[in-house]
């Protein structure tokens, strides 16, 4: 087994971020029924802290994410895709994911759940790793902003799967982190009903 991790947002953090996520979310939401959709199973922990903290009425469909490999004319191509596909129509969505990283796989559920015809649809993720960023797909709520690194705990782990059950964010490997915070506000509206 290789090194612990190195910490670098401690569970109080975690807790005080996640808690003004809440409040945020909550604020917005006000006065409406929010569907949350949590993706597995990276969100489990960061979607279950935060569900605890937002006060408007929820209800929660979690979805799978995955990759497959497919043929179709004799080519062989990757297809991204998601289930179970909730129902959405006419509702207040917002999805809810630990890390957005490259763009590409939120790009396309994102796209895939706008077709369901949602009253608006909104992202939440803990960790903005921008700099990784191949797809312009912006996050409406941002808890950090995070460097490229490899980052485990608090629900994320490493690729054999351990980790996961880690009270606090840390990296694996030596490379330097650079900590940064989103704003005191950021949120940038795909689809809003007033």
């Amino acid at each position: 087994m290789s090194s612990r991790p190195r910490a670098v947002y401690s569970r109080k953090q975690l807790a005080e971020r996640v808690a003004w996520l809440g409040r945020v979310i909550s604020r917005d939401y006000r006065g409406r029924t929010v569907q949350v959709v949590p993706i597995l199973e990276n969100s489990v922990v960061f979607a279950a802290d935060l569900l605890r903290h937002i006060t408007a009425p929820v209800i929660c469909s979690f979805v799978h994410v995955g990759m497959r490999d497919v043929s179709l004319g004799g080519y062989e191509r990757r297809e991204v895709f998601f289930s179970p596909e909730p129902n959405l129509n006419g509702r207040d969505v917002l999805v809810v994911d630990t890390v957005l990283q490259s763009g590409v796989t939120m790009d396309f559920l994102l796209r895939r759940l706008q077709q369901r015809q949602p009253r608006s649809l909104r992202l939440a993720v803990l960790l903005d790793k921008s700099d990784d960023r191949k797809v312009d797909v912006q996050a409406d709520y941002v808890g950090f902003r995070a460097a490229s690194n490899y980052w485990v705990g608090y629900g994320l782990s490493d690729p054999s799967g351990l980790y996961r059950n880690l009270p606090y964010l840390g990296v694996v490997g030596r490379s330097p982190v650079r900590k940064t915070r989103a704003p005191a506000w950021h949120r940038r509206t795909r689809k809003t009903a007033r």
